[in-house]
Order: C-alpha cells, then structure tokens, then sequence
C-alpha cells in the first residue's frame, strides 16, 4: 500500500487553490445571472431560494457519489464547481436581500465570501485572500471524498453534505448580513 506524502498533498491543494483563484471564481461569478437570483428572492423568498440552492447542490453530490469510485471521478469536479456556483448563488441572494440591489461587484461579493469561510479578509480583494478561499473549499471537498466512494451510501452522504454545507452557508451570509433595507413604495 502507498503512503500519500503530505507535504506534495499540501502543494497539490496549493497548486489546484491557486488555479481556482485566478480564473475560477471570477468566471463562476460572471456566469451567474444576477437578475435571476432577484427574481428566484422575489417570488419565492429568501429561505425558499436557499432551500432551492441546496437542493440542487444536493443533487450534484448524489450523482458523484451514487457509483462508487468511478463516479466519484467523473463526478467530483462537476460536483465542486455546482457547489461552489449554489454558495455563490446563496450570498448573492442575501445580498440582494439585504441591500435591495441585485447588481453586486465581484470584489464586494468575494469579501463576503471570505468572511463567510473565516478566511482573513483586508480592505482589498488579494490573490492570498482568493487563494485562501479556495483553498477552504478544496478542503470541505476533500474531507468528503472518502465517504462518496461506497455506492449507493457514497450518494446519500454526498447528497446530504452538500445540502447541509449550502444550508449553513446561507445561514451563516443571513447572520452576517442582518440588516435588510426596506425600500419603500411610494402611493
């Protein structure tokens, strides 16, 4: 049986948060449809919205973990990108809620985002800041990648993270971001 060196694990995780940083989470954000999310809030409401979130991150880790390790393969980084899309998705929703603006910058939401992760967060967006951000995700990606190898179990557990990461993401943005703006309407 092979020993995993850690120290090449702990460049891989560097190597793979560095790539995401770079591209990956500004292309995620610029194919959001903002003017979606307002209208998935607005008729549905905020915690239906976030339900309907995790309920499609849930899906994606029931496909990567229904087939065992040969769909944990194919699966794991459509699953990801899903997740890391249904978390963006979420923030952008409770920031529309609460600031009652659906048009958000990327640096804006990105400190959100790093708050939300308890990732250290300055006054500007840095590539350590976005690296340490993906480095998170790979992170609570990877503690679940042993469980989704059993089939069938592998699909309930990931399923089932995924629905609950995306839950306590929401909860965690709607703690952070507590005050909603009303906006009037005139008569």
């Amino acid at each position: 049986m092979k020993f995993i060196k850690i120290k090449k694990l702990g460049t891989d995780i560097k190597h793979q948060a560095g790539k995401l940083a770079d591209s990956g989470f500004r292309q995620i954000f610029v194919h959001i449809d903002q003017l979606k999310i307002k209208k998935g809030v607005d008729t549905m409401g905020l915690d239906k919205f976030i339900n309907q979130c995790a309920l499609m991150a849930a899906g994606s880790g029931v496909i990567s973990g229904s087939g065992g390790m040969v769909t944990l393969i194919a699966g794991m980084p459509l699953d990801f990108a899903n997740l890391i899309t249904q978390q963006f998705r979420v923030t952008m929703a409770v920031m529309y809620y609460n600031k009652g603006s659906y048009q958000i910058e990327f640096n804006d939401f990105m400190g959100l985002v790093a708050t939300s992760l308890r990732v250290e967060a300055g006054v500007a967006i840095s590539k350590t800041m976005m690296e340490g951000i993906a480095e998170k995700l790979l992170m609570v990606l990877g503690t679940r990648t042993a469980e989704r190898m059993v089939p069938i179990v592998g699909a309930v557990i990931g399923g089932t993270a995924n629905y609950l990461f995306i839950k306590r993401m929401g909860e965690m943005v709607k703690k952070m971001q507590d005050t909603p703006v009303v906006i009037p309407i005139a008569p």
